[in-house]
């Protein structure tokens, strides 16, 4: 079931990927990867970094995908998005977190979705 769930996330991600790319959005790498965790896709839309999180859900039956992305799932983005900045020296990059949100066939992009999360 692991394996299954990752091929799904990962379908979700490429289509997430060219979804942003319709959309203007740069997309620089998908599942980047440190030892504090993952980013689904980082991408660049204008003069900002941005660091996207992909959700699914087939129904609504488990909630809004949006509302997977709990404080805990922003800690780690940011901490994983302060590792990409410092590892590439790019600290006065100005970045943002987005969303892409799949319920069954809808598509939504939320822009700036969280603020950065220390500790």
């Amino acid at each position: 079931m692991g394996g299954n769930r990752r091929a799904t996330g990962a379908k979700y991600e490429q289509e997430a990927g060219k979804y942003l790319e319709s959309r203007g959005y740069e997309i620089l790498e998908y599942n980047y990867r440190c030892r504090l965790g993952e980013i689904d896709i980082i991408a660049r839309d204008g003069a900002y970094l941005v660091f996207c999180e992909v959700k699914y859900r087939s129904d609504s039956r488990s909630g809004h995908p949006a509302e997977a992305v709990d404080r805990k799932k922003q800690q780690t983005i940011s901490k994983c998005a302060l590792y990409y900045i410092t590892g590439r020296g790019m600290h006065k990059q100005a970045c943002r977190f987005d969303v892409v949100s799949f319920e069954g066939d809808a598509v939504t992009v939320y822009q700036d979705a969280f603020d950065y999360i220390g500790g």
